[in-house]
């Protein structure tokens, strides 16, 4: 392959170094990518946005996120470059290779600050970052870069970035090498998950994350010998259950922590009361409140906290108090009330996992009524949160492993550590179903798990009779 950036004996070839002790290398044409207004966006925005109120030293950016990503991505291609022909010639076509670079680096570059909170409230008319992506790499500063430094265009990086939705044509082999490098992109094990697990990790300052061997991993990186996606050989298969395993731990106590997951709520909470009609206002007052998350899109995440804190103080009351709560001098976030998962709570974490976001909020209503008459006080059912698992699941955690007798098995075939966690849905395990509400409610709730069961039963129950 005549990539440059393979070239990593050459000396022309400057590098970035990005925790911990990362070398990128970095080639003009890539340089001329990341210093494009949308990716430098991406300084100002954190990787893992809210997470930073539990662990405050998870304040890296986006960028940094995708030049580890871009950096894998190159580790990859220099395993499948020295594999045998028969099994990996897809990446040995240049055009596809720059593609998946391009992928890579730009993956992120649609982003916006708190986006995934945002996006897993699945609001209508509200582009998702992919869509963005796809705007970006057709006009405007990244489009320009890769029309003028690159051999792949628009299209082929968009096959790679959403697989299903955009299909190259014609050629049957471009379309079998762009689904091989969306494997390696998006897929149970990938340059996304191998970056961000890792990176997370150091700087939340926990090991989970942390407790497997990348580069047995890549070392063992293989093509799957019948499907035009990536595998790993079996000699990589204990590496592969640790990442596996710390990809749900990482989960279960960064991702889904209950505080995490409190200031989560409470964002989607007041963004989406944010978005409703005051109707005790006149209609031109009215509508002069409701903000417009689109417009705030290309924001800096500074700006937009600032947006946001303007906006809530114009509505005051309980939208004011969650978004003060988050952003205001004085962390507050609510407290848990109640928390389900599959094990010990599986009929309520099944009675609310995967519903819309909006039908959570109405559900919110009752529940507040019922917890407002048990506690003889009025509580607002905007400081009632039901935050449950959201209607997208994660990605499958399956790799294929390809056996020493050329056999392909699965992970959780050959694994009785990873079996369950690859054959049980990843996010019946890892998000659990919780209730938020002010720390006064919450000290002033008796029996709070007996009544609380009924009282979301019911609650449940007439919801689902008012929107039915």
């Amino acid at each position: 392959m005549g990539i440059p950036e393979l070239q990593s004996a050459d000396r022309a070839i400057s590098r970035l170094r990005i925790p911990p002790a990362m070398d990128v290398p970095v080639t003009d044409r890539v340089q001329r990518l990341i210093d494009t207004a949308p990716m430098r966006r991406l300084a100002s925005i954190s990787q893992l946005g809210l997470v930073s109120m539990v662990y405050p030293g998870a304040t890296h950016s986006r960028l940094e996120h995708s030049l580890g990503v871009y950096a894998w991505a190159l580790q990859f291609l220099r395993q499948l470059s020295e594999a045998p022909t028969d099994q990996v010639d897809v990446a040995r076509e240049n055009r596809f290779v720059e593609a998946f670079l391009v992928a890579a680096l730009v993956h992120d570059a649609g982003h916006w600050p708190f986006c995934h909170p945002i996006e897993d409230m699945a609001q209508t008319n509200l582009p998702r970052h992919e869509e963005r992506v796809d705007a970006m790499l057709r006009s405007g500063p990244i489009a320009e870069a890769l029309e003028t430094d690159w051999s792949c265009d628009a299209d082929d990086v968009m096959a790679i970035l959403c697989p299903k939705k955009y299909e190259s044509s014609g050629d049957p082999n471009a379309s079998e090498a762009l689904v091989f490098f969306a494997s390696c992109l998006s897929g149970p094990i990938d340059v996304d998950k191998l970056d961000y697990l890792q990176r997370d990790s150091l700087h939340a300052g926990v090991p989970y994350g942390r407790n497997f061997d990348p580069m047995r991993i890549v070392s063992s990186l293989v093509r799957h010998p019948r499907r035009p996606k990536l595998a790993i050989h079996e000699k990589g298969r204990t590496a592969a259950e640790m990442m596996v395993f710390g990809r749900y731990v990482m989960f279960s106590e960064v991702y889904w922590h209950h505080a995490v997951r409190s200031a989560t709520a409470m964002l989607q909470r007041a963004i989406h009361e944010l978005q409703q009609v005051d109707e005790s206002l006149s209609r031109k007052e009215a509508q002069s409140e409701v903000i417009s998350i689109i417009d705030w899109m290309d924001l800096s995440e500074s700006a937009w906290v600032s947006r946001l804190n303007d906006a809530a103080e114009r509505r005051g009351g309980p939208v004011q108090e969650l978004v003060s709560g988050l952003f205001g001098p004085t962390r507050r976030l609510l407290k848990r009330a109640a928390e389900f998962n599959v094990e010990s709570g599986g009929d309520m974490h099944h009675m609310l996992a995967r519903r819309p976001y909006w039908w959570l909020a109405a559900c919110s209503e009752p529940l507040a009524k019922r917890i407002s008459k048990s506690i003889d006080q009025t509580v607002a059912p905007e400081l009632v949160l039901i935050d449950a698992p959201p209607v997208k699941l994660e990605v499958d955690i399956n790799i294929d492993i390809v056996l020493r007798s050329g056999e392909v098995a699965t992970l959780g075939d050959v694994s009785p550590v990873a079996s369950v966690l690859a054959n049980r849905q990843f996010d019946n395990h890892v998000k659990r179903v919780r209730v938020f509400v002010p720390e006064w409610v919450r000290d002033a709730l008796p029996q709070k798990d007996e009544n609380m069961r009924r009282w979301l039963a019911e609650a449940v129950s007439e919801t689902e009779s008012q929107w039915a």
